[in-house]
Order: C-alpha cells, then sequence, then structure tokens
C-alpha cells in the first residue's frame, strides 16, 4: 500500500496521499492543493477520490477546490450535513480503488460527524482517523457546542469518544498503521505526540484512552485541562462544512501599499520579527511573527483577531507577500485582509527601550502580565504578583492591568510575548510596556 503523509509544521497537521494502480485517494487535504497535485504528476496517478474525515476547525481544507479541478469525488458522512457536492460515506460503505478497499467507520467523539477511513490490501491495513484517535491521545470534544451542522455538548462528545475508543476498533488488527489528521502542536488534543503515526496495538498498550476502561474516570481525564479554544475554530467549521474557494483566487486580489499614511482605524498585524518590529513599527500594530515554519502564526492570528476583523498585514517585503498571503489563507482569514502594507521607516515609531536589569533587580517596581494559558499559569508562576491573563483574551480584558507602573509582558518563551505586549501597548498608551521575551529563561525554576 502506497501512502504519502504530508506535513503542515506550523498548524500540525498531516494530511495523505493513498495511490494505487494509477489512481490516487486524498485525506483530509490541506488548503494548498499544489503538493498533491505535483505528488500526483510524479506517480503518474489520477485523483479520483478525497475524504474528509469531518470539518476541520484548525484549518481550511481544499476538498472543494480538488474536486473542482480535478473531478475527484468527494466522501464525507452524511452527517456532516455539506453543502458542497458529495458521496455519503458511512459505516457499511465502501469503496475499492484499484488494489485498496476503503471502508467507513463512524467514529464520534471530537465531533459528532466524525468519521475513520480504514484502508485495506492483501491483508493489510491502515486506518486515517482523523481528530478521532491520535498518536498518544484522542481528540478533544469541546470543540461543537457553537459550531457545525450538528451541535453536541462536550460532555456527551466524550462519552461518545469512550465509546468510539472502546468499541469500534475491535475488528482491527493490532499490526493496523494509524495515520492521524494531527500531531504534537496542534490544539485538537491536549498530549499529542511527536510521532507522525504509529500501530493500533501500540495504541491500545500505550495510549490512555485504551488503558482508562472505566466510562466516569475516561469522560473526567478527557475534559480535564483543555488547552484554549481559538476563536476562529468555529468559523472554520462552517467554511469546511460549505467548501472554501479556490485559494489562488481567493489571496489574488488584495491590494499592496507602500504609502503609509492610512487613515481607515483597522488593525495593523505586523508579521515581522520582533527587534525589526520594535525598532519602528505603525502605531497601534500588534506584532504576530511569521518569520518560518517554528511560528505558529496560523493559530496566532486567529486567536487574536476575529473572524470578520478586517485588518493590515505588515511585511517585511514585497517577495514574502504570496507566501505569507498563503499562511493567511489556510485559517481562511484571507478576505479580511484590507491590503498588505510594506513600511516606510521614516514613518514608524520605535517601542521604549527595556532596561532589563533594573526590572531584574527589583521586579517588584512593575506589573506584570503573563499571557500564558491558565494551566500554565498555575502550574509554575515565575512572579508572585503577576496577572494571568492568557493571550487570547488580552485585547478584551486590558482594563483588568493595574496603570499605576511600567508594564512587563511575558510568557514562556518570548513568541506570545511579542503580541502580548503589543497588544498592551496598543490600549495602554501612557504607560511604559515592555516585552521580557526569551529573558523569562532566567526566571525559570
Amino acid at each position: 500500500m502506497e501512502i504519502k503523509q504530508f506535513q503542515d509544521k506550523p498548524l500540525a497537521h498531516y494530511s495523505y496521499a493513498i495511490v494505487s494502480d494509477g489512481k490516487m485517494a486524498l485525506v483530509d487535504p490541506a488548503r494548498d492543493p499544489k503538493p498533491y497535485y505535483e505528488y500526483a504528476r510524479e506517480r503518474e496517478a489520477k485523483i479520483v477520490v478525497v475524504f474528509e474525515t469531518h470539518p476541520h476547525a484548525d484549518f481550511i481544507s481544499s476538498h472543494l477546490q480538488i474536486h473542482k479541478e480535478t473531478g475527484a469525488a468527494i466522501y464525507t458522512s452524511k452527517l456532516v450535513g455539506a453543502g458542497y457536492p458529495h458521496t455519503n460515506f458511512d459505516e457499511g460503505d465502501t469503496l475499492q480503488m484499484g488494489k485498496i478497499r476503503f471502508s467507513a467507520l463512524n467514529t464520534p467523539g471530537h465531533s459528532p460527524d466524525s468519521i475513520t477511513v480504514i484502508a485495506e490490501e492483501s491483508g493489510e491495513y491502515a486506518m486515517f482517523s482523523g481528530d478521532t484517535l491520535f498518536i498518544g491521545d484522542v481528540g478533544r470534544p469541546d470543540l461543537r457546542e457553537h459550531a457545525g451542522n450538528m451541535k453536541a455538548k462536550r460532555e456527551a462528545l466524550a462519552r461518545n469518544m469512550y465509546h468510539t475508543i472502546h468499541g469500534k476498533f475491535n475488528d482491527l488488527p493490532d499490526e493496523t498503521i494509524v495515520y492521524p489528521a494531527h500531531g504534537a502542536g496542534s490544539l485538537c488534543g491536549k498530549n499529542l505526540s511527536s510521532a507522525a503515526s504509529s500501530t493500533l496495538g501500540n495504541e491500545r498498550m500505550g495510549n490512555w484512552a485504551f488503558k482508562t476502561t472505566e466510562e466516569d474516570i475516561f469522560v473526567k481525564t478527557i475534559l480535564k485541562d483543555q488547552p484554549f479554544i481559538p476563536g476562529y475554530f468555529g468559523y472554520d467549521v462552517e467554511i469546511n462544512r460549505n467548501g472554501a474557494d479556490i485559494s489562488e483566487s481567493a489571496i489574488a486580489g488584495v491590494r499592496r501599499f507602500l504609502d503609509p499614511r492610512i487613515t481607515d482605524a483597522f488593525t495593523f498585524v505586523d508579521v515581522r520579527d520582533e527587534k525589526i518590529f520594535k525598532s519602528g513599527h505603525f502605531p497601534g500594530s500588534i506584532n504576530i511573527m511569521a518569520r518560518n515554519g517554528e511560528d505558529k502564526f496560523e493559530t496566532w492570528l486567529g486567536s487574536i483577531i476575529k473572524p470578520g476583523e478586517p485588518f493590515y498585514l505588515v511585511l517585511p517585503d514585497v517577495n514574502s507577500q504570496q507566501q505569507i498571503m498563503e499562511r493567511v489563507s489556510k485559517i481562511g482569514y484571507e478576505k479580511q485582509v484590507v491590503a498588505v502594507i510594506i513600511p516606510v521607516t521614516e514613518s514608524l515609531q520605535a517601542s521604549g527601550k527595556f532596561d532589563y536589569e533594573a526590572f531584574r533587580e527589583n521586579p517588584s517596581d512593575y506589573t506584570i502580565v503573563d499571557i500564558r494559558n491558565v494551566s500554565e499559569f498555575e502550574e509554575n508562576r515565575f512572579f508572585s504578583h503577576a496577572v494571568n491573563i492568557p493571550l487570547p483574551e488580552l485585547r478584551g480584558r486590558i482594563k483588568e492591568i493595574p496603570a499605576g507602573k511600567p508594564v512587563v509582558v511575558h510568557c514562556a518563551g518570548g513568541y506570545r510575548s511579542a503580541a502580548g505586549s503589543s497588544i498592551v501597548n496598543e490600549k495602554m498608551k501612557d504607560t511604559p510596556v515592555y516585552d521580557l521575551g526569551d529573558h523569562i529563561g532566567d526566571f525559570k525554576k
């Protein structure tokens, strides 16, 4: 069985191409279909089917675009209520593609409409588990209370997940290869392994969900300490349920300005490195860095900027426009970009210079804002007098920050604090605001 795994590192997303007898099937494709088209060309294969395991919350899928451009049929559960041309693919349904036989299992838990796609060839099995079964974990059950065709309460979905894990995969052999839609770093689970695949036998032995046999304990465990839900998640579920526009068309018409004299009262999202940002930026800008694949720009853009909120996108140079706009489109925010701006140095303002040694000697002279998640804050408080406001909530909770002292913002490593300090600086214009950045390492215990 020929299977190719594709990785989108910033979103910790895995998608798949399966080839047999000159035909190709795709599972949970990313927004940009070009890598799949290139692989099809290399393998001299025709893309004939796209499987969607569920309407994804954290990224936009290219299933409808691939259908329009290749004629491939889209297979997904009838429970999705899909607004695009599709074939229902639920438990009992099968599809033969070359030597491979695909079948579906309805596996609710992460969402009520999730399916797991089983591929079998000559007695060998692979399962494409979407956001149901991860390596070392299972999908979170708290994302579909307010989004999608089928809404479901988190406890009900947690119980569904228990019965999925302990009942749906029993007929599959231990040698079945598990291919999930996400790995470590995804917000669709809380303790995902960095491994890209596993076997069902290994998961049965090592994954807490298989080992937890009491339903009530399972439910309590899966609901405890789930990470925050980015604001764009429900928005993306709806886009995926109806099918997204063609990605190239969606970003082609974005205007570009080199003239900084703009009077619209829209937010500036500046993707440049924090050092460059601090040396000069537009007043009121939010610094959400997109320097490389290590920066989780997509997640934080969708967590800080609301769906439908227009914004200017500030880039380091003209050549970066295509790449950054493609990253914006991965979460469906491309239509919110009013224009791309390449900044002119003389029009910018610099951040205030941070006297780190003065802070280190007397941190009590500063109001400290810890923008880590609540669970991170409770587990390890670096400063006893710090105010904890998680980054996704910061724009709406600025009034909770005392204004009598200079403000220092920190996270766990420096990436989030670059964004957080720029947000606080935007709102507290009469108070000095500083970013502790990677100096936070000096205070870790």
